[in-house]
């Protein structure tokens, strides 16, 4: 969903349709690991890929999830889902 555009928490739940706690500790957890940046806009946390990962591994491995991920259905759903999900709407923050 990410390569699709930022999201902020509330939108991933939106899409997943899971607990925010869950979304939560799962973003923290790629954030930590290198995968994924966070940037705080107004009222929002806004997470999306990075671009530009310290470790070689981290860049060949969204590369290689990239690829692999863009195949399965649920993927391709869940990012057609992106495009309706409207933070100003799902969002009380």
């Amino acid at each position: 969903m990410l390569e699709v555009r930022p999201l902020c928490v509330c939108e991933i739940t939106e899409v997943l349709q899971l607990a925010t706690s869950t979304v939560s500790k799962h973003l923290a957890i790629l954030r930590d690991a290198g995968f994924i940046n966070d940037q705080k806009e107004g009222k929002w946390v806004n997470y999306c890929l990075n671009d530009a990962p310290e470790e070689e591994e981290i860049h060949q491995l969204q590369r290689l999830l990239s690829a692999r991920l863009n195949t399965d259905e649920t993927v391709q759903r869940d990012a057609e889902k992106v495009s309706s999900v409207d933070r100003h709407e799902i969002c009380s923050v």
